[in-house]
């Protein structure tokens, strides 16, 4: 162990400060593992003065000139967003470092280019912290289950999501009300957009759909639906059925439109699902993800989804992997998308839904909806009705049909004189 491992690293928030932290406290544990010490070459930043933790001379502004130097080895990003992190992990792989990295949104825009780069060059790009925090899950996709076949997964990938939902669930608040409390608890960003609009789960699912099904899926092909218009009716409905709600990344091997081929069906929505589902039971800011493969059956991942601790711990694990191949001289094993499955669009993708009308408490009412629903090839599973003076409330859930079919019927609902309103619509999983 005479020689050590230079590591570049990109980037020091949240993150990489406990990346840094890490390295330096576990040092010798780190050098039993690899075979050989990591030191940290220097740490690329914007603002140098505002990082007085970090010895001066390892600081540096020029990120490139950094990852190209030739005594580096590895390189850990750790800056987000598409540039200047496309650039500089695309020069680390030009010049033979093997990378790792924690940029959802990078992988899930870019992923095909910067494998097709790493596996030219030889070397090893590595992302386990980018989707589910601490979670060791991307791996296990990539190479403990190689020898199955993935049919679905689906979890919980966004912890400020169910950090709302859950609280909405447990005191009766409102969407807004819950906010602010994640917020004032620090499991909400100032600009939650990215989180509460599904864009943050959304390319994480395609990153997982990429993994599990050998296919190139981008964030754009991700049907995807925010949690800003669940009511607190919405969670209490959920609650009167054995239900809770919440966001979902949903990823599964389906029938092609043609019922041929098969292709793949990646949405993130918030939806019903019973309480006896094991992610039912996943509260506040944690994150879990159920996998079903052909020969394994059932699998679930769980734990802290997001965090400087828990994120810099899988950025850690990466880096020992990373390292080690280094050592051997070789590199891991990449993603491969040798199946090549279409996306199926929303819009074909079977789902169900539940359903909330207020109507006029009047004859006829009921079968007038029930045939709306039939006119859109929509079968009922269950219909319950309860009167309050002249009007009801009928609450609806439907069986499996093309989401067009649902989605027609209840604008259809919404314009029938009879239904004086739509209080609910989510679509429902697991049942």
């Amino acid at each position: 162990m005479s020689d050590s491992l230079k590591l570049a690293l990109l980037g020091c928030g949240t993150v990489g400060g406990a990346v840094l932290r890490l390295l330096s406290e576990q040092s010798d544990d780190l050098a039993a593992r690899i075979g050989r010490r990591v030191e940290v070459a220097g740490v690329a930043v914007r603002r140098p003065d505002r990082h007085p933790e970090v010895p001066a001379e390892l600081l540096t502004t020029d990120a490139e000139g950094l990852v190209t130097r030739p005594d580096v080895d590895l390189v850990v990003e750790v800056i987000g967003g598409i540039e200047p992190a496309r650039t500089l992990i695309l020069a680390a792989i030009g010049a033979g470092k093997s990378v790792v990295s924690a940029n959802k949104t990078l992988l899930a825009e870019d992923g095909v280019a910067l494998h097709a780069a790493a596996a030219e060059a030889g070397v090893d790009l590595y992302y386990e912290a980018a989707v589910a925090g601490a979670i060791p899950l991307l791996r296990p996709l990539r190479e403990s289950l190689a020898g199955d076949q993935l049919r679905r997964v689906v979890g919980i990938v966004n912890g400020t999501t169910n950090y709302i939902l859950s609280r909405m669930a447990e005191t009766g608040a409102g969407f807004g009300e819950a906010l602010a409390e994640a917020t004032e608890a620090g499991y909400a960003e100032a600009d939650p957009t990215a989180d509460v609009d599904g864009f943050d789960a959304a390319a994480k699912a395609a990153i997982l759909a990429s993994l599990a099904f050998h296919s190139p899926v981008t964030a754009g092909d991700v049907h995807r639906e925010g949690i800003s218009a669940v009511s607190a009716t919405d969670v209490a409905r959920a609650a009167e059925i054995g239900c809770t709600v919440k966001l979902l990344a949903i990823c599964e091997r389906v029938t092609g439109a043609d019922g041929a081929d098969d292709a793949v069906a990646v949405r993130v929505h918030p939806a019903m699902i019973p309480t006896t589902h094991p992610l039912a039971a996943v509260g506040g800011a944690f994150n879990a993800v159920f996998v079903e493969a052909e020969a394994a059956g059932e699998l679930m991942f769980y734990g802290q989804g997001a965090g400087g601790q828990p994120t810099a711990s899988a950025v850690l694990g990466d880096l020992v992997a990373v390292a080690r191949n280094r050592l051997a001289g070789a590199a891991g094993p990449g993603t491969t998308g040798y199946a090549g499955l279409t996306v199926r669009p929303m819009a074909d993708t079977p789902t169900r839904y539940h359903v909330s009308l207020d109507v006029a408490d009047l004859p006829g009412v009921l079968a007038t909806v029930a045939q709306e629903f039939a006119a859109h090839g929509v079968s009922i599973a269950t219909v319950r009705q309860d009167g309050h003076g002249d009007a009801a409330t009928l609450v609806i859930v439907t069986h499996r049909a093309p989401d067009s079919a649902l989605a027609a019927t209840v604008t259809r609902l919404r314009e029938m004189s009879a239904v004086r309103g739509v209080t609910s619509v989510l679509r429902v999983e697991g049942l």
